[in-house]
């Protein structure tokens, strides 16, 4: 290998990216769509993507000729993932699937030696979470988690913010995220024939195909899978895990909770587009995570956050002195126009950003990668923020408050809601740790 890559210490030699998942999120122009929207152009800047993967033989050959336009030269390409965690020459992994896979293939390329950019949500359950924690504190491989707000200098800026005191005591967080949702009934269709959709499925029970042209989304249709798989709990969280997944990030790290969690979890408002009982939608043809939610979480010191569907995007943050509110486009509130008197310190958004200097979210990572040094969106905090979005998704399926043990991870007196917490994975899709 020859060249250095930008950020990355080692001289001489540029890391290899084995790519798992090539959709919307890798990149929409791999999945027909003339859009620059995705992560994998980022990745030719810091190393070498060697190898495609995907399940979808087309998305998989547009991957592989955008690679080949990027870097110059044609990567190999897959639709098993193991030919590239089994691969000794790759280096970094980078996973795009949708999340029912991200724990496994995470925990197998860590187990490989491999260092992991994963997009988010990191898991599809509190367990996988438990896992991906332990297998990467023993393992030591660097695992950044595709949380980009973490590297935003307007989300930076109010942790800082928080941390400085400038709202005083923090008491109460609001995270806006919207609602899910519906779909029209979908009839059971043939999976089209390029897709694998057996092994799509993987490690979730097998379903029927459920697909319905028309004008909804990016990919122009309701099914059970591009892109519209989020909104089905068999694969995804809906938008308790999807924006939540960023939200409640930001507001647990400025919470300062990212080693602990909530105690209790109280759905006081939930709608979903289906009938429920004992937590499980009752139709099977159309989409069914909540598109209306209220729920307030409480901590043990008594900190509140309200994770809802309606109010403006973004994250409020309520302290004794005033309130702040966050999103990808503005920080607002007086104790923000107070700063034109009253700076930040220098110093105090490297400080909240783990001591480093501010970057990109890709570049974090393989500075990372080549330091050996915990990035910016770890496995650690994440499985933390993440375990709330999975717990308000168990309170909002079951219709009850629920109560959590941080520090055991356990759901306490209600077995039928810890139930929830793990889920039974089909033969041959076990996860070995």
């Amino acid at each position: 290998m020859s060249g250095r890559a930008s950020g990355f210490s080692r001289p001489n030699q540029r890391p290899t990216i084995g790519a798992i998942g090539t959709g919307s999120r890798w990149s929409q122009r791999a999945t027909g769509i003339n859009s620059g929207y995705g992560s994998a152009q980022q990745f030719p800047k810091f190393g070498d993507i060697v190898a495609v993967c995907d399940l979808d033989s087309q998305r998989v050959e547009r991957a592989k000729e955008l690679v080949k336009k990027w870097s110059g030269s044609a990567p190999e390409a897959f639709a098993d993932y193991r030919n590239i965690i089994e691969n000794d020459q790759i280096d970094v992994v980078h996973i795009s699937t949708p999340e029912h896979w991200h724990a496994k293939i995470a925990i197998e390329a860590m187990l490989a030696g491999k260092d992991v950019y994963c997009e988010k949500p990191m898991t599809l359950t509190i367990e996988e979470g438990q896992l991906m924690h332990e297998v990467c504190k023993r393992t030591g491989r660097i695992v950044q988690i595709g949380t980009q707000q973490r590297s935003s200098r307007v989300f930076i800026k109010a942790v800082a913010m928080i941390r400085e005191g400038r709202i005083g005591e923090l008491q109460r967080v609001s995270c806006s995220v919207g609602g899910a949702p519906t779909s029209p009934e979908l009839p059971v269709a043939n999976a089209p024939q390029q897709l694998d959709w057996n092994q799509w499925s993987g490690p979730v029970p097998m379903a029927k195909y459920h697909y319905l042209a028309g004008p909804n989304g990016e990919t122009k249709s309701w099914s059970r899978c591009h892109y519209e798989f989020r909104w089905w709990y068999a694969y995804s969280g809906g938008k308790l895990t999807d924006w939540g997944a960023h939200h409640v990030d930001i507001a647990t790290w400025g919470m300062d909770k990212t080693e602990t969690g909530p105690v209790s979890i109280d759905p006081l408002l939930v709608e979903h587009p289906v009938p429920f009982k004992d937590g499980y939608p009752t139709v099977e043809n159309r989409y069914n995570t909540a598109t209306k939610f209220n729920i307030k979480v409480e901590y043990a010191d008594g900190i509140e956050l309200v994770i809802r569907h309606d109010q403006s995007n973004g994250i409020l943050f309520e302290g004794t002195k005033g309130r702040i509110h966050v999103n990808r486009g503005r920080l607002a509130g007086k104790p923000v126009e107070d700063l034109k008197a009253n700076p930040l310190p220098d110093g105090a958004l490297e400080k909240v950003y783990k001591n480093r200097s501010l970057t990109d979210h890709f570049r974090n990572f393989f500075e990372s990668v080549a330091a050996q040094q915990e990035p910016i969106s770890d496995v650690f905090s994440h499985h933390r923020a993440l375990t709330t979005c999975h717990l308000a998704g168990i309170a909002a399926r079951l219709g009850r408050k629920i109560k959590w043990d941080p520090k055991a991870e356990r759901i306490i007196d209600d077995e039928q809601a810890q139930s929830f917490v793990s889920r039974k994975r089909r033969s041959g899709y076990e996860i070995k740790t």
